[in-house]
């Protein structure tokens, strides 16, 4: 094997343009990983937003990035090497993974590249029938929607708040999920549904018919209705865009309801939800190897399935970071290594 690959590399903070496709040196193994020959790789906003330097973070929470960096957590590929240690994966398993995250924010996950060092502990078997494309785009997403909606799946102490988030029972539960057509939000559309709930989907019109098909029960049009003002007694609000708007969703819960917002930062409502008593709470999603196989199950038997906005070959990173800022998009970006 070459002691070289091409990988997505960046010197430099900025826009899709600092994105270099460059020969880099192989990963090295160390104990307790194996090494994945990629074959795609699913896009998420970690990937942008450390691009650009995590400009949306406070300052002291802004991680320390060293250059050369490159991106990426998602991927789907093929087991080539184990460390000595390592017997839970044998060479030519096709694996997916979410790469050291959150622990690598910082520029250590190196998902944009054809070779990739996973822990054992983040990687599984990944679906069966379903290709490299479409499960590259479940990992980030699927996990965020399950450990929010599910079951956290760590211990770990929340940076975001200062209690343990915790799902809620969903069956018989009215669940409505803004952002539904994106990454998380087309997977919280499946999630809700699949644990028995009645789901209404907030997209743009273009969106219906996909939501529909994913097992929406109820559609709303953000474009024509303004969702706040017409849907009331919902039990728990998956709110997949978050920030500081969030708190617009508070008017459609129940007293006792629940608003997740899946980008938690901003939110200045704290105070009149407790007055309605509604929770609002959020977590940082987690890599985690022994999620994964429960996921894969549900990929492959159709239970859940991911939905591609569009797809780029490796090389042309800077395209897909294109795509991802001009919004609108359905389902996932993922990028074809081989």
């Amino acid at each position: 094997m070459s002691e070289m690959m091409k990988a997505i590399v960046q010197h430099s903070f900025g826009g899709p343009e600092v994105l270099q496709y460059e020969d880099t040196p192989l990963p090295r193994l160390k104990a307790g990983e194996v090494l994945v020959r990629v074959h795609a790789i699913g896009l998420n906003p970690p990937d942008w937003y450390l691009r650009e330097g995590y400009k949306m973070l406070p300052a002291e929470w802004q991680p320390q990035v060293s250059f050369p960096v490159v991106l990426g957590t998602d991927v789907s590929g093929v087991v080539v090497a184990v460390s000595d240690n390592v017997d839970e994966f044998v060479v030519g398993d096709e694996v997916y993974a979410m790469v050291r995250f959150p622990d690598g924010l910082a520029g250590e996950s190196r998902a944009y590249a054809e070779y990739v060092s996973v822990p054992v502990s983040q990687v599984a078997l990944k679906p069966v029938g379903v290709d490299h494309m479409h499960t590259a785009g479940a990992p980030m997403s699927l996990l965020t929607a399950w450990q929010f909606l599910v079951a956290l799946g760590h211990n770990e102490p929340n940076p975001l708040q200062e209690y343990r988030h915790a799902p809620v029972p969903l069956t018989d539960k009215t669940v409505l999920v803004n952002g539904a057509a994106g990454g998380v939000g087309h997977f919280a559309v499946q999630i809700a549904k699949l644990k028995g709930a009645k789901v209404i989907a907030v997209a743009s019109g273009r969106h219906e018919a996909l939501l529909e098909s994913l097992g929406a029960d109820e559609f709303v049009d953000y474009t024509k209705t303004v969702p706040e003002e017409v849907v009331r007694n919902v039990d728990l609000v998956v709110d997949c865009v978050g920030g500081p708007a969030s708190g617009r969703f508070l008017p459609t819960l129940k007293r006792g309801g629940a608003l997740f917002p899946i980008y938690p930062l901003g939110f200045a409502d704290t105070k009149k939800a407790e007055e309605m008593g509604i929770t609002v709470s959020a977590t940082q999603v987690r890599s985690n190897g022994a999620q994964l196989p429960e996921l894969a199950t549900l990929l492959s038997d159709g239970t859940v399935r991911v939905v591609l906005d569009s797809t780029f070959p490796l090389a042309d990173a800077q395209k897909a970071h294109e795509r991802a800022a001009d919004g609108h998009i359905q389902g996932k970006i993922v990028l074809k290594v081989m």
